[in-house]
C-alpha cells in the first residue's frame, strides 16, 4: 500500500511520511534493552543512514556485549553522555510500551518536540504525535520490515540481521505462540539475505555465562509455589547479584525456570535491584493475562509476558503479586 499525497493512508503510511518529513532524529528504545529493542533501534538507523538523514541512537543502558555483531551496536551511545542543551527535529520510540520506560530522557523531551511511537505492546499508552501500534505483532521489528519495504530501502545482511534479532529473541527462538506465519516467512525471507540463523540463535539464545549460571544455582534453590503448584517463582538479592558478579544481561531468561514447570500456570523472578526495590518478570503459559496484572502495579507488557516495580521487602511485595495472580487463576 503507498500513501497517497500528503494524506497517509494507515499507520504504516504515516510512519513512512513522518521519517521523511524530518532530518535530525534522535532514536531511542526501552532501558535494558533486549534483542528486539536492540535489532529495532539499530534496524531504524539503518534506514536513516541510507535516506541521508541526521540521527543519533542512544539508551538509557549499554548495549550487551553478545550483540556487538550487528551493524551499529558500537554507534549507540549512553543518554548520561548527551549534552543537555542537545535538540533534534523528531524522535523514533521504539519498543516502548511507557515513555517512563526510556529512563530518565523522558523528562527531557519538549512536549512540542515530534515523537513517533513505533510498539507491539497491548498495554503502549499511545504517547507521541505519531503513533503506530500493533499489539498482534511478535516483535516491534515485523513492524519495521513493513517500514523498510514502504520506504523502498533495499535489503542487505547487515539490515536482515537487526530484524531477524528482534524476531528471533522476542518468539523464544520462534518457539512462543506470538511466531506467526507473517514471523516465519519474514525470517525465512531474512535468511534469504545472508542471515545466519543457526549461529544467532546460539550466540543469542543458547550461551549463557558463568555469572548466569551462578544465579540459576543460586535462584533454583529458592524455588517456591503456591495455588497447587499453579504458580511458582524464584528471586534474585542484591547479594545474590554482587556474588555471582553479575550484569543484567546475566538475568536473562531466568523466569522461564518456574515457568516452564508442568502444571505451573504463571511463572515469576523477582529481581532486587536495590534495596526494598523488585523488578518483576511475569510469564503465563496461556490462563492468565499477566500484562493485566503488571499493569495493576504500574506496569505492562503481553498477555503471557510482563514486568513491573514493587517496593518493599521480599516477603512483602511477593505476598502482593502471588495474591493478584491467584485472583486471576480463580
Amino acid at each position: 500500500m503507498t500513501a497517497q499525497g500528503n494524506k497517509p493512508s494507515g499507520p504504516l503510511e504515516a510512519a513512512a511520511q513522518f521519517i521523511r518529513n524530518h532530518d535530525r532524529f534522535l532514536v531511542v528504545s526501552h532501558l535494558n534493552p533486549d534483542g528486539d529493542a536492540i535489532g529495532s533501534t539499530l534496524a531504524v538507523g539503518w534506514m536513516l543512514e541510507h535516506m541521508n538523514k541526521t540521527f543519533q541512537m542512544v539508551n538509557e543502558d549499554p548495549i550487551p556485549p553478545k550483540y556487538n555483531f550487528l551493524w551499529g551496536s558500537d554507534q549507540v551511545g549512553l543518554i548520561s553522555e548527551m549534552p543537555e542543551e542537545e535538540r533534534f527535529d523528531a524522535i523514533i520510540s521504539l519498543d516502548c510500551a511507557d515513555i517512563r520506560r526510556m529512563g530518565p530522557l523522558h523528562n527531557r523531551i519538549h512536549p512540542d518536540t515530534p515523537l513517533l511511537n513505533i510498539d507491539h505492546h497491548a498495554t503502549n499508552e499511545g504517547f507521541g504525535s505519531c503513533v503506530w501500534i500493533e499489539a498482534e505483532a511478535a516483535a516491534t521489528a515485523e513492524l519495521l520490515y513493513d517500514l523498510v519495504n514502504e520506504l523502498q530501502i533495499p535489503w542487505t545482511t547487515d539490515l536482515a540481521n537487526c530484524i531477524y534479532t528482534g524476531l528471533l529473541t522476542d518468539t523464544g527462538g520462534f518457539r512462543y505462540s506470538n511466531a506467526s506465519p507473517k514471523v516465519l516467512l519474514i525470517a525465512s525471507e531474512m535468511l534469504g539475505y545472508g542471515v545466519k540463523g543457526s549461529e544467532l540463535a546460539n550466540v543469542l539464545l543458547e550461551k549463557m555465562t558463568y555469572a548466569h549460571l551462578v544465579l540459576l544455582q543460586k535462584s533454583l534453590a529458592k524455588l517456591s509455589f503456591a495455588y497447587d503448584r499453579k504458580i511458582a517463582w524464584i528471586s534474585v538479592t542484591v547479594e545474590d547479584t554482587a556474588e555471582a558478579q553479575a550484569v543484567n544481561e546475566d538475568m536473562e531468561g531466568l523466569v522461564n525456570y518456574p515457568r516452564n514447570i508442568e502444571g505451573v500456570e504463571v511463572g515469576l523472578l523477582f529481581k532486587e535491584i536495590d534495596n526494598g526495590t523488585f523488578k518483576v518478570s511475569l510469564r503465563s503459559n496461556g490462563k492468565v493475562d499477566v500484562a493485566r496484572i503488571a499493569k495493576s502495579f504500574g506496569g505492562g507488557g503481553h498477555t503471557l509476558a510482563a514486568g513491573c516495580t514493587l517496593h518493599g521487602d521480599l516477603d512483602q511485595v511477593t505476598s502482593q503479586l502471588i495474591q493478584e495472580v491467584g485472583l486471576a487463576l480463580e
